[in-house]
C-alpha cells in the first residue's frame, strides 16, 4: 500500500507541479500583454516551476491529499503571481483575458498530456510507455480540475474576476466584495460535499471531451 502510494506520488509530481505553476505564470505574461509589468518585474513571469513553488500549497497539501485519499485526488496552489489591475490599459476589460490566461493554460496541458498519452498507446509498450501512460493520464484529470475549479464564478477565483470583468459597474463592484468571503466560502462547499457534487460532473466531461478528440478510448 505504502510502495503503490510512493509510486502514484513519483508519477504525479511533475504534472501537478506544471499545473499548478503555469498556471500562474500565464497570469503574469497576459498581465504584461495588457500593460501590467508588476509580474515581470519581480521575475514571476517564467515557465520556471521553481519561481512559482509555494512551500505549503505546491508541496505539502498536495502530498497530504495523496496520501489521506489513497492516490485518488489531489489539490494545490502555487505562489499567486502578482497583478495590479489598475495598471491594466482598459483594467474590468483586461481583467477578463488575464483571469481567463489560468485556465486557458491548463486546458492546454490538458491537450498536451492528452497528446502523450496517444503517444504512449501508439508506441511498443516498454519501460517507458507504461510511466508516460500513467502520468498523462494524471496530467490530464489534474488540469481539468484546476480549470473547473478556477473557472467556477466565486472571487478571488478566476472565474469571479471573469464576472466581474463582465458584469454592469455596479453589479461588478457589489460581486467584487464577496472577495474577502471567497476561501472560507469555498472551504464550506467542500466539506459540505456542495464543491465535489458541482465539479465532479464538469471535470468529467472535460475530460471525457479531450479524450474523444484524441481518440483515448
Amino acid at each position: 500500500m505504502f510502495e503503490s502510494l510512493i509510486q502514484t506520488l513519483a508519477i504525479s509530481a511533475l504534472p501537478v507541479i506544471f499545473a499548478i505553476t503555469l498556471h500562474e505564470a500565464a497570469h503574469g505574461y497576459a498581465a504584461r500583454h495588457f500593460g501590467d509589468p508588476t509580474a515581470w518585474m519581480q521575475g514571476r513571469i517564467s515557465l520556471n516551476p521553481l519561481r512559482h513553488i509555494d512551500l505549503v500549497g505546491t508541496i505539502i497539501i498536495p502530498i497530504t491529499i495523496l496520501l489521506f485519499s489513497g492516490g485518488t485526488f489531489l489539490f494545490g496552489y502555487a505562489k499567486p503571481v502578482p497583478v495590479d489591475f489598475s495598471r491594466l490599459r482598459k483594467p474590468k476589460q483586461d481583467m477578463f483575458w488575464v483571469a481567463a490566461a489560468g485556465p486557458g493554460a491548463n486546458l492546454f496541458m490538458a491537450f498536451v498530456w492528452a497528446a502523450l498519452l496517444k503517444l504512449a498507446w501508439l508506441l511498443p509498450s516498454s519501460e517507458f510507455t507504461l510511466p508516460l501512460s500513467e502520468m498523462s493520464k494524471i496530467g490530464i484529470m489534474v488540469n481539468c480540475v484546476l480549470m473547473v475549479l478556477n473557472l467556477l464564478p466565486l472571487p478571488p477565483l478566476d472565474g469571479g474576476r471573469i464576472a466581474v470583468s463582465l458584469l454592469p459597474h455596479q453589479m461588478a463592484w457589489k460581486f467584487a466584495q464577496i472577495e474577502r468571503w471567497g476561501f472560507p466560502i469555498l472551504l464550506l462547499l467542500l466539506f459540505t460535499g456542495i464543491l465535489g457534487a458541482v465539479m465532479n460532473p464538469l471535470v468529467i466531461l472535460s475530460a471525457r471531451a479531450i479524450e474523444l478528440i484524441f481518440g483515448l478510448y
